[in-house]
């Protein structure tokens, strides 16, 4: 399977479309500054994504670093309800479950590659 047909990537994808619609309809005070590291942390969840689709051998390093940019844009998330940036609680209601979804996503892919054994060293 291809990564671009991975359920992980599709969510990671709409995600970071959802995020730009988002960002888009932000008051300007927040367009620039919360908008820009929500984008930005989105873009990484999809860089992550493909990284630890294609890297075999850096997989689980790259898998962990998605698992907390993952936590990070669900931090900013939270930020941005607080300070109300978003449009519609519906828009932020969409990212959320977009993330939680990733987060679990992202969490068992961590799990089930750390209990892999090792390969014997040779």
């Amino acid at each position: 399977m291809h990564a671009n047909k991975a359920p992980i990537w599709r969510d990671a994808q709409r995600l970071l479309v959802l995020t730009e619609e988002a960002v888009r309809r932000f008051p300007r005070y927040h367009k620039y500054t919360l908008g820009t590291e929500l984008r930005r942390q989105a873009m990484q969840v999809c860089r992550l994504v493909n990284r630890a689709w294609r890297d075999q051998s850096g997989r689980l390093r790259h898998v962990e670093h998605l698992v907390m940019a993952v936590d990070e844009f669900k931090l900013l998330l939270q930020l941005g309800k607080e300070v109300r940036a978003f449009a519609g609680f519906g828009q932020f209601q969409q990212l959320v479950e977009l993330a939680v979804g990733l987060g679990k996503q992202s969490g068992g892919w961590r799990r089930r590659l750390a209990a892999r054994p090792e390969a014997p060293s040779r």
